[in-house]
Formats: C-alpha cells, structure tokens, sequence
C-alpha cells in the first residue's frame, strides 16, 4: 500500500468526521451507506474489467507492445496510442486495466498517456453516438479536428517529463 492509499485513508476518515460533526451521524451513515451501494454495482465490472486486462497481457505479445509502443516506438508510439485511444469504446473501468498491462509490458509513458489522453478527448464513440446528434456534425467535427494533434503532443510532453522526473 503506497502513499496514495493512506492519503484517501486520512481523507475519508477526516470527510466521516467533519461530515459527522456538521451534518449528523444518521447523515454520515447515509452517505457511507450509498458508497457501499456504489461498491457492490462497481464490483462485478472490476472483476471483468480485470480479467480482461490479465487475457490481454496474455494475449498479445509483449515484444508485439514494446514494438509499436514501447521505449524506442518514438513518434510512431504516440501515432499508435493515440489512434488506440480515439478508437477504444468503453468507460475508465475497462480502459484503466488494461493501460495499466500495456505499461507492465513495456509501453512507454509517452504512448500510455496519448492514449489516455486521446480516449478521454477524442473517443470516437462519444462523438457518434453524442456529440454528433445532440451538438450537430459541424461543432462536433471542427472539435475533434482541433484536438486530434493534442494527444500525440501531451504523450510527448509527459513522456519527456516523466524522464526528467525518474
């Protein structure tokens, strides 16, 4: 358990306990009761979501992954995540899982973070299914073209800091 864990540890029991102090314990009892709600949905998803990640670690090959986005991928590793990215249907708790296999296989930071960042502002899925009808093709289409050289640009720029970072 890293830092991270122990931060939500101390903000959670901080929340229980303001929240307990100014709002009620019956009121504090609610809310952990709808997390606990939250939790038993959100289950069953990460159990797939999981295995999923686990088959695609099996699955493809890992000198396939350190190939076409690893260390040496350079800018083609940013083509390649991002375009992975725009075209992925699917919410962060299937994505998450399966980037963090990609990562334990050998991706490059660069081409992980274009993918994250082309799923979350690119997905192609969203800009059918959502975009497209509720905004019209003209502000959905000139969205998407204006952002599509940012993927590739953020996944360069945070590959190189986290170089500088390690």
């Amino acid at each position: 358990m890293d830092g991270s864990f122990w931060i939500m540890v101390a903000t959670t029991i901080a929340l229980i306990g303001i929240a307990g102090r100014y709002q009620g314990w019956e009121v504090t009892l609610h809310g952990l009761y709808g997390g606990g709600r939250l939790l038993v949905e959100v289950i069953p998803r990460m159990i797939f979501a999981f295995a999923l990640a686990g088959l695609v670690q099996v699955l493809i090959p890992k000198e396939l992954i350190v190939g076409w986005i690893g260390a040496g991928s350079g800018f083609k590793g940013l083509v390649v995540g991002s375009l992975a990215g725009t075209l992925t249907p699917g919410g962060p708790m299937t994505h998450f899982p399966i980037v963090v296999s990609f990562y334990r296989a050998g991706a490059d930071v660069g081409p992980i973070i274009a993918y994250v960042t082309a799923w979350a502002l690119l997905g192609i899925h969203r800009l059918i299914i959502w975009e497209i009808p509720l905004l019209g093709a003209e502000i959905s289409l000139v969205r998407f073209a204006v952002s599509l050289a940012l993927p590739p640009l953020v996944g360069y720029l945070g590959g190189n800091l986290m170089r500088v970072i390690r």
